[in-house]
């Protein structure tokens, strides 16, 4: 019989300590050790593939043949291109998100669209029939689909070897258990010893596996960080209660690209797939505005065009407000500290707002030029001329800055009818020279860009 091993884990980060700690070493937070038990009596084995013997040899890399990689189309070009081209064979996907932004409905969409393969939905949250309802909502159906309630891995397990799916789904990974650790579900060993079973269980048999996961109220995923390190790909869905769209980002992917972005609008009957996200990130008005202007910015792979809107405005109790909705902060005080101190325009005595546009977030430098003009034009209450769009960033001593991949940025604007684009002329290296049938503005300094737009 083996012997019994405990062992303290931190409920915040996951760290392990022999002994219990009031002020965790690693976050610093207080009473979040609590005692688990690592090492049962009960040795027994969840997952075991007896019939995929591994060669346990040690291979020279020279002598590794690739072969082509197969993946899975999951009927959904937003998730493809999230996850690098569609789902990997044997790959462990990790989704997380605000509690209704829309994981479980996005998920089993996915599983509805997957009418070729056999797929397994697990559900420790919700019943059958709440599946069904949700299913009848998004108005799909699918023969090849199982839906199972459990949240025990032993029951699980002996389920998937009677029906021996292509695809496995589980909802979510917090709230499984297994016999092997006895302690509550949620817990950091559960979770750890449940997501290891799954890991083994898809490395061998070649299954991808989908783990929907909570999220704290920092935003970042619940349970301990090896629970990121174990699987191949994470993905965050974010996205505002009050607008309708919704964000899948990717933060890990072993199999693509780690910045990939897909986009989704919620509706009545499911998550509808975005394919061309300029047009609803920029706002459709019937007269110009002032502080309104158009950035150039890229996600991943994708260049997408975002509306800034600012609003510049005297302070009324003497302390001006800083604030920014999808735009980092910092940055915008540091590029108002340009225009005060570089560009001689008095912005310290004023509350400068700023929103950009579809609930969205971005850190794209490129947006930095559009930002400026945006506040220079809600300044000076003169609206931007139609049909211009902005990428570079601005300097410290306001120099205007080159971006990278500005062609694409180009043709973006291009594509959706923008006469004109200001860019670096520093980027005139990197543009080939092309009939462009937009005019492409090359500027310096934030006074040239000021006096091309307001005289």
């Amino acid at each position: 019989m083996a012997k019994i091993k405990k062992a303290f884990f931190c409920q915040n980060c996951g760290v392990q300590s022999p002994k219990w700690l009031g002020k965790c070493p690693s976050c610093n937070e207080w009473n979040t050790y609590v005692e688990e038990i690592i090492q049962s009596d009960k040795e027994e084995k969840i997952w075991e593939n007896k019939s995929n013997s591994r060669n346990v040899k040690p291979v020279l890399i020279s002598e590794i043949s690739l072969s082509d990689e197969i993946r899975i189309d999951s009927n959904n070009n937003e998730l493809n291109r999230v996850l690098g081209g569609g789902i990997v064979p044997g790959s462990l996907v990790l989704i997380g998100g605000e509690p209704g932004i829309g994981k479980s409905t996005l998920m089993l969409q996915i599983a509805l669209n997957l009418k070729d393969l056999k797929v397994l939905y697990i559900s420790g949250e919700e019943s059958e029939q709440q599946l069904k309802m949700r299913a009848e909502r998004i108005g799909s159906s699918n023969n090849n689909c199982y839906v199972f309630t459990e949240t025990s891995t032993q029951n699980i397990f002996a389920q998937i070897n009677e029906i021996d799916p292509q695809v496995l789904i589980i909802d979510s990974i917090q709230t499984l258990t297994t016999s092997v650790i006895e302690s509550s579900a949620g817990s950091v060993s559960q979770i750890r010893e449940c997501t290891s079973e799954l890991q083994r269980f898809a490395k061998q048999t070649s299954t991808p596996v989908f783990l929907i996961g909570h999220i704290t109220k920092d935003g970042t995923l619940a349970g301990p960080k090896i629970l990121e390190h174990m699987v191949d790909t994470v993905l965050q869905f974010e996205g505002e209660r009050n607008y309708d769209y919704r964000i899948l980002r990717s933060s890990k992917n072993r199999f693509g690209s780690a910045s990939e972005l897909g986009i989704f609008e919620m509706q009545n009957n499911g998550l509808r797939e975005v394919s061309n996200p300029s047009e609803i990130l920029i706002s459709h008005k019937d007269e110009q505005f002032s502080g309104v202007s158009i950035s150039a910015t890229i996600e991943g792979m994708r260049p997408i065009l975002i509306e800034t809107q600012a609003l510049v405005s005297t302070a009324a109790y003497g302390t001006p407000q800083r604030s920014s909705t999808g735009f980092d902060t910092r940055r915008l005080n540091m590029l108002l500290a340009v225009l005060e101190k570089r560009c001689g325009f008095r912005l310290g005595a004023k509350d400068v707002f700023l929103n950009l546009t579809g609930g969205i977030k971005v850190d794209d430098p490129a947006l930095d030029l559009g930002v400026v003009c945006a506040i220079l034009s809600s300044n000076e209450d003169i609206p931007i001329a139609e049909k211009i769009c902005f990428a570079a960033e601005v300097g410290l001593s306001g120099e205007i800055r080159p971006v990278n991949r500005i062609e694409q940025r180009i043709s973006e604007a291009e594509k959706l009818g923008f006469e004109k684009i200001i860019i670096s002329k520093y980027n005139n290296k990197s543009v080939k020279q092309k009939n462009y049938s937009i005019e492409v503005v090359l500027v310096n300094k934030i006074e040239e860009v000021f006096s091309f737009l307001f005289g």
